[in-house]
């Protein structure tokens, strides 16, 4: 059992996240295999079509954790640059730069995938639903915030404008996940899981979703955390060689 105190912050010290993260990378690893792989099988090959939507129907199972992950790990970026302009915490940036490849994948895969379930239910890939068009330009923030990184070399003036570009952008980020709540003209369906089990999904559906967006989740936190180790790491040896060539 990893022993270590109850205090969020000692993850700001790279020496510590790595210690820990190298204690927990192989459960998330394991479970990222075991959820996933389950959730998907028993979606796709162990429920019934449905009676309106026919086979097209078992795309929620990558569609919605899609979805799920490309908002949230947009409202995670905006918690980790907030603490990066209040606190100066170099983990918090990292997490938040470490993220943002990963929500763009879930984005552009939560609207692929929308387009082809859209097809035979709407009769067309597209529509500027006010769901569809939110998450539309929340890729275009991911990509925003991503070339920023791409195109600029690092200092903590860039660091303040990748993070004030996250907390704009997660304006939209909230209307993705509330744009049904706001406009009831929508094609867009309401949400297939809810704390309110009426509006759930029938149970066949329900149960092998929700391991399928569990999987997700663990394969997120299993390539954040990769990702975070790499950017530390990297930093580390570009403070070598340059402190080598001085």
């Amino acid at each position: 059992m990893i022993k270590y105190r109850k205090n969020i912050w000692e993850f700001a010290n790279p020496n510590n996240f790595l210690r820990i993260t190298n204690k927990i990378t192989p459960f998330f690893i394991i479970l990222t295999i075991i959820t996933l792989s389950t959730g998907i099988i028993w979606g796709l090959f162990f429920t019934p079509e449905d009676y309106r939507q026919g086979s097209s129907v078992k795309i929620i199972y990558v569609h919605v954790p899609a979805a799920f992950l490309a908002i949230n790990i947009y409202f995670m970026m905006f918690v980790t640059s907030v603490i990066w302009l209040i606190r100066r915490h170099h983990v918090s940036l990292i997490a938040a730069k470490s993220a943002a490849p990963i929500g763009f994948i879930m984005t552009l895969s939560a609207i692929l995938t929308g387009a082809i379930w859209g097809k035979p239910i709407w009769g067309t890939y597209w529509a500027w639903d006010p769901r569809l068009t939110s998450f539309s330009i929340l890729l275009m923030f991911y990509i925003g915030y991503i070339s920023i990184w791409q195109t600029m070399k690092f200092s903590d003036k860039i660091a303040d404008l990748s993070s004030w570009l996250c907390i704009i952008g997660s304006i939209f980020a909230l209307m993705s996940r509330y744009a049904v709540f706001f406009w009831d003209q929508g094609l867009h369906q309401g949400a297939s899981l809810s704390l309110d089990k009426k509006e759930n999904i029938d149970d066949v559906f329900y149960f092998p979703l929700l391991l399928s967006m569990a999987g997700f989740v663990f394969l997120f936190l299993t390539l954040l955390v990769i990702k975070i180790k790499t950017e530390i790491q990297k930093r580390r040896l570009n403070i070598l060689l340059s402190t080598g060539n001085t």
